[in-house]
């Protein structure tokens, strides 16, 4: 039977020993983000409509009033929060479907964009 030496401690990462820390010591929480849903003048309301409801689990009346806001504004803030779910909730935008309740489909996904909320 053969001894083997014992294991040596693993090597700090020097990468990681120098790294910048904030000035309170606390890391920095990531900013929430809004799905932003922009108009056109191709989907249809019962369209827009029936995705706010189905993505974004809004009532009938608050789809409603967003669509009116990104028809009538041109863009509306649908829903804000992590990251990771804004993209999530932004590809679901993408892949929902062509608008056949317009009267020829319309095939390309509704406009959608990201953003970090604005410092207040």
């Amino acid at each position: 039977m053969t001894t083997q030496a014992p294991a040596s401690p693993p090597k700090a990462d020097p990468a990681r020993e120098h790294r910048p820390k904030p000035a309170d010591g606390k890391p920095k929480r990531l900013p929430p983000y809004q799905v932003i849903i922009l108009n056109d003048d191709e989907h249809t309301f019962p369209y827009v409509i029936s995705l706010i409801q189905k993505v974004f689990h809004h009532d009938a009346n608050h789809a409603v009033r967003l669509t009116a806001n990104i028809h009538h504004r041109g863009r509306a803030v649908v829903w804000t929060g992590p990251k990771e779910h804004a993209e999530m909730k932004r590809d679901l935008v993408r892949g929902y479907g062509p608008d056949f309740y317009a009267s020829a489909p319309v095939r390309y996904p509704l406009g959608v964009r990201i953003e970090p909320m604005p410092d207040a």
